[in-house]
C-alpha cells in the first residue's frame, strides 16, 4: 500500500490562526500541522494522530494562541492522509 501525503499551505493573519487550526483539526484527516512565520521559518509543528484529541490537544492549542498574538502573518502547512492511506 502506498502512503500518499498531500500538503497544502494557507496564508492567514495572526488573528485567524487559531480559528483556522481548529477548523482543520475538525476535518479529521490531518497528519501534521506546521506553522511558519512570514520569513518561512517553522514556528511550531503539531503531529496529529487518531488518538490526539481532547485534553491532549489543549496545551498545543494554547501555545498556538500565544503564537498568534506574536505573528501578524503566517502560513499553515497541512499534511493530509492520502486516499490510499488508511
Amino acid at each position: 500500500m502506498t502512503k500518499a501525503k498531500i500538503k497544502e499551505e494557507f496564508k492567514v493573519s495572526g488573528d485567524d490562526l487559531l480559528k483556522r487550526i481548529k477548523q482543520l483539526i475538525a476535518e479529521g484527516n490531518i497528519r501534521r500541522i506546521t506553522i511558519r512565520n512570514k520569513e518561512g521559518h517553522n514556528v511550531v509543528e503539531l503531529p496529529l494522530t487518531v488518538g490526539f484529541v481532547g485534553a491532549v490537544l489543549a496545551p498545543p492549542l494554547a501555545a498556538v494562541g500565544a503564537i498568534a498574538a506574536l505573528l501578524s502573518e503566517c502560513t499553515i502547512v497541512v499534511e493530509r492522509r492520502g486516499e490510499s492511506e488508511k
